[in-house]
């Protein structure tokens, strides 16, 4: 058994970020890696995925964006460069190939079993992402023999699928981007949206993304929030990142042919029945962006910057059309695929620490758990909104190394803030 003060799970951003932290503080620790440096980003993205962040908000830790593009996207191997070199630049103590297959409480601290061994630490971050397992729906046991079914997680290129109609079932990022991809290869879409996120891609100007920065929204903190649980299950914004910096949406992917139907409610004796809430979903986003828009421009009053910006320009409504198709007959050859992207958990199949909620969530208090010494990164609005993107993990790594690094010495640290959601 080797033992160390620290142990971090996982060599994606969030847990390079939190390496570069402790070793800030002195903390001697080693970060655990099931695969090599950026390991989901290796294996689990489809070819043609872009960040939907621009380069510049690529901020960890003492590093950042050099290049000459940084309005641009970063493609997967670019991503995967740059989390690489950062990983040697921080010299951080990556142990990659090992796989963590348990997770115990130790006195004191914690029992880490490996496919190489046992590790006893004091402290440990799960840095493991909040993508580990695509969530299909339960309804999916209702497809019919022969309809070929895969997740953006198994999902590489369109030519990995069988001529005809492809039903995309999702319409935030992932859903909109592969229905795009995979009508555009000459393979009829049919896109089922449940509640969305409308935003422009450039908004007077400037990004999106620009502009929740500039507000602060990205920095709006959990505690700050009425429904932390609920602002945690939102689905993620309709942005996708080109070259040419458009806007993706449902009126886009309408223009190019790809059929709109409401939300997947059930399969039945092998028909697809959708909810008839399409209109009113769409409305309510539409609503919500005016109102964030609205928020941007009142922003840009109050900093004296509204006259050196373009004047403001809002995306249309978003048409439906006519009544949208309420079933499909998923038997009749039209639909030979299905494409669940319908979100992400996390999976702590392997955690045998009393930290989960009934519903296999992880309690935490901004990154704390009840379990002293364990705390987690990465997850959507761990600590502030922006806190899933890699810009997020350098302030998150920064306050939880910090209550960590108290827990080390001793110190009895209060828990942060308020409440115990889960994560």
């Amino acid at each position: 058994m080797r033992t160390i003060a620290c142990v971090v799970i996982g060599a994606g951003h969030a847990g390079l970020a939190m390496s570069r932290r402790l070793t800030e503080h002195g903390i001697d620790h080693v970060v655990l890696e099931r695969g090599e440096v950026a390991h989901s980003w290796k294996t689990e993205r489809w070819d043609s995925l872009r960040l939907l962040t621009p380069n510049w908000q690529s901020r960890l830790p003492g590093y950042g964006y050099d290049g000459n593009d940084p309005d641009g996207f970063r493609t997967m191997p670019e991503l995967i460069r740059f989390l690489d070199s950062y990983a040697r630049v921080i010299d951080a103590p990556v142990k990659t190939h090992t796989r963590v297959t348990s997770v115990e409480h130790a006195d004191p601290g914690y029992r880490i079993q490996t496919d190489d061994g046992e590790w006893h630490c004091h402290t440990l971050v799960l840095a493991t992402g909040a993508c580990n397992v695509a969530l299909v729906p339960a309804c999916a046991e209702g497809v019919p023999q022969g309809i070929e079914t895969l997740t953006p997680m198994e999902y590489r290129k369109p030519n990995q699928l069988p001529p005809g109609g492809v039903l995309v079932v999702g319409a935030s990022a992932t859903g909109i981007q592969l229905a795009q991809e995979i009508h555009l290869s000459g393979r009829p879409v049919t896109l089922s949206a449940g509640e969305h996120i409308r935003a422009p891609r450039l908004y007077r100007g400037k990004d999106t993304q620009w502009w929740m920065d500039a507000t602060g929204l990205f920095d709006q903190r959990y505690n700050e929030v009425e429904d932390i649980v609920r602002a945690r299950s939102l689905p993620s914004m309709q942005l996708v990142g080109t070259p040419e910096r458009r806007t993706l949406d449902l009126n886009a992917l309408r223009a190019i042919g790809v059929k709109l139907v409401g939300r997947l409610a059930m399969i039945r004796d092998g028909r697809a029945l959708f909810s008839g809430s399409l209109a009113n979903q769409c409305a309510l986003a539409d609503l919500k962006m005016g109102r964030l828009l609205d928020g941007f421009d009142t922003w840009a009053r109050e900093q004296g910057i509204d006259d050196q910006l373009p004047p403001p320009e809002r995306l249309p409504p978003t048409e439906v059309g006519a009544t949208p198709a309420l079933e499909l007959d998923l038997t009749r050859g039209e639909i030979r695929t299905i494409l669940w992207a319908t979100g992400y958990r996390p999976d702590y199949s392997w955690l045998n620490v009393p930290v989960l909620d009934r519903k296999g969530r992880l309690r935490h208090d901004g990154g704390v758990t009840p379990a002293p010494g364990l705390y987690v990164m990465g997850l959507q609005f761990l600590r502030r909104r922006k806190s899933a993107f890699i810009d997020g993990a350098a302030d998150d790594a920064a306050d939880l190394s910090t209550h960590l690094k108290a827990h080390v010495d001793g110190a009895a640290p209060p828990l942060p803030q308020r409440g115990r959601g889960p994560g």
